[in-house]
């Protein structure tokens, strides 16, 4: 359902359909008074009914209740009638009891050495102190460790369940559980007790000192401590280039050639709308802009604008229109190139993907070759942020959204950290609060702290159309009604997943390898979301795999490619630049920067003006 701003500049009200107007010789009287009524309340039920959930969204960080007690329902129900779990979850409760009390009755005995009864998750760390392994402090991580164990068996394998609910109740019990491990409490923290001890508590002071600042900063909705050192346009996005374009979705910035020849393809860059496009062009030493710059190619950037309660109607169409394909027209006609190449990063490169198929569905050839980064075409496997995604989850998102016009940043920034609350959320609050130490802040996470916020339809779209519904890889998504798939890229495409993305899983990223009609080269590299894209030559620790699948090849699984692939040390940028030089022409002279001949002159310095507002 849309909805449009009322004339007078008030509430947004949503439009409801009237009803058909029957002849008075049908119901003569009062035919006109009941028909007022009837719409009168129909759309006073509907503005009650999306109010109320707005208001119950605000106070759940949008998390929906009623889908998260019919997922605990549907495993309730099953459980009840599902005997042979029961005793199995009984007999394993009975197991763990024993197996910890005849492991604190060795500890009682030896002074606190016995063998563990279970080991932390590689990736949980919250116990790696030494003191862990004391009496009485290695009693409390067991006994919770077992605990934990003990859910996941419960909330996991009981037949019937929904694959969505089994993972959404396996979800919130984590959590939950998170919530009461020994590691987040002062008394039973051994790490956090020796710091006091011996700094007669003054970690503590510091700790409350950090807590205070931080709710003042939330309140007033300021970026966290240490990002004031971060200056756009100065620390971060400083790559020097001038805005060349604007319209009411974004600015696009051309970057300043420092070769002496260039390559005549130009490269188009589509970040996501839901981050800032300096992340791609962070500080001097990690900018991929700066990078492909010094390769020797014409680098555009789609700044887009930070939309508030006014751009509640735009839609995907607008984004792809106004963004990918405006910013196309713009750079072929400033560099006179026939051709480009594309790149798109997550959410900007699932969009760039749709535009892409639209445009070579109508037979247009201006893009030379399609990369992606860490941007998934196929939903079916959209790592854990398909939790939060469902009919009633949308629904409750789009009245939230419905009464502000935006997803707010906030909630897009609470819904990352519980996909990594233990190191976003409780390992940090131990760090910071109980042990009194504030990590000094980098430029990734100062980027992280500079959000943006998603228009009303733009958002439900999205989440519907290719969450939901999975439209673009099934052949439903709409360019210019018309319907296109991810068949309809033909041009060869370089996609890159990294290793552990909670936002785009590799394995969903990698289906593009079977699902384009092309050549397609797919990277995986090591890192995650962010710090897997932002992967400059000689940062240590940095490998990736690579393998070409040839056009119309057969089917491949992404194990199987996992262990075909070439391993590689270094950064994937390098082999990126490697693949777009084969694809480019031979080196021209620099095009103009602007155009002002060809109706685009330079309207101010990058980073311009859309990427400072807050």
């Amino acid at each position: 359902m849309t909805s449009k701003p009322s004339e007078a500049g008030g509430r947004d009200f949503p439009k409801i359909p009237m009803l058909p107007v029957l002849p008075s010789s049908v119901f003569p009287g009062p035919q006109a008074d009941s028909e007022a009524d009837s719409y009168s309340v129909t759309a006073f039920a509907e503005v009650l009914d999306r109010a109320t959930r707005a208001m119950i969204a605000r106070g759940t960080l949008g998390i929906s209740p009623s889908a998260l007690a019919r997922a605990y329902l549907d495993w309730a129900l099953h459980l009840a009638i599902s005997p042979g779990k029961q005793c199995r979850l009984t007999e394993k409760a009975w197991t763990k009891l024993l197996r910890l009390s005849r492991f604190a009755s060795v500890c009682a005995a030896t002074g606190g050495d016995g063998d563990a009864c279970i080991e932390p998750l590689p990736q949980d760390h919250r116990f790696d102190h030494p003191g862990w392994k004391a009496f009485p402090f290695n009693l409390y991580s067991q006994n919770f460790l077992l605990t934990q164990q003990w859910w996941f068996n419960a909330m996991t394998g009981v037949r019937g369940v929904s694959a969505h609910h089994e993972r959404v109740v396996d979800f919130a019990t984590r959590q939950f559980l998170d919530l009461f491990s020994p590691s987040n409490f002062l008394a039973s923290n051994p790490e956090v007790l020796e710091r006091t001890m011996q700094e007669s508590g003054m970690n503590l002071f510091r700790g409350a000192s950090h807590f205070w600042e931080d709710v003042d900063r939330h309140a007033r909705q300021l970026p966290p401590a240490g990002a004031e050192e971060f200056v756009v346009g100065e620390d971060l996005a400083a790559t020097p280039g001038k805005v060349v374009f604007r319209n009411k979705l974004i600015e696009l910035i051309q970057y300043e050639p420092v070769t002496a020849n260039v390559r005549p393809e130009p490269i188009i860059i589509t970040p996501a709308w839901i981050m800032k496009y300096y992340i791609l062009d962070l500080s001097p030493q990690n900018s991929l802009v700066k990078y492909l710059v010094e390769q020797g190619y014409t680098v555009f950037m789609i700044s887009w604008k930070n939309p508030g309660r006014d751009d509640r109607d735009l839609g995907m169409a607008d984004y792809r229109k106004l963004g990918v394909e405006a910013a196309l027209d713009v750079a072929l006609t400033i560099t006179g190139a026939k051709q480009a190449h594309m790149a798109g990063y997550c959410l900007g490169g699932t969009l760039l993907s749709i535009a892409l198929a639209g445009l070579m569905h109508n037979g247009d050839r201006r893009v030379a070759s399609l990369s992606l980064f860490a941007a998934q075409t196929d939903f079916t496997e959209a790592g854990e942020l398909t939790l939060f995604i469902d009919e009633s989850e949308v629904s409750f998102l789009e009245d939230m959204m419905w009464e502000q016009g935006f997803l707010d940043t906030r909630h897009m920034a609470g819904a990352f950290q519980l996909l990594r609350s233990n190191d976003l959320i409780w390992s940090r609050a131990v760090r910071e609060y109980l042990l009194g130490e504030r990590a000094p802040l980098f430029d990734l996470m100062a980027w992280n702290a500079d959000g943006t916020r998603m228009p009303y339809k733009m958002h439900s779209e999205y989440l519907t159309g290719l969450f939901l519904h999975n439209d673009f890889a099934e052949g439903r998504w709409k360019v210019d009604d018309v319907p296109v798939s991810v068949e309809d890229i033909q041009v060869p495409v370089f996609a890159v997943g990294t290793e552990h993305d909670h936002v785009a899983p590799w394995k969903s990223v990698f289906k593009i390898c079977h699902l384009a009609d092309s050549e397609v080269t797919f990277v995986l590299t090591s890192g995650g979301h962010n710090a897997g894209i932002v992967s400059e030559p000689g940062h240590a620790h940095r490998h990736y795999r690579i393998m070409t699948t040839p056009e119309h090849d057969g089917y491949m699984d992404a194990d199987t490619w996992q262990e075909l692939a070439l391993f590689c040390e270094g950064s994937w940028w390098e082999a990126w630049v490697d693949w777009l030089d084969k694809r480019s022409g031979k080196p021209v002279e620099v095009p103009p920067l602007a155009n002002a001949e060809a109706g685009f002159p330079a309207l101010g310095a990058a980073p311009g003006t859309y990427v400072m507002m807050t």
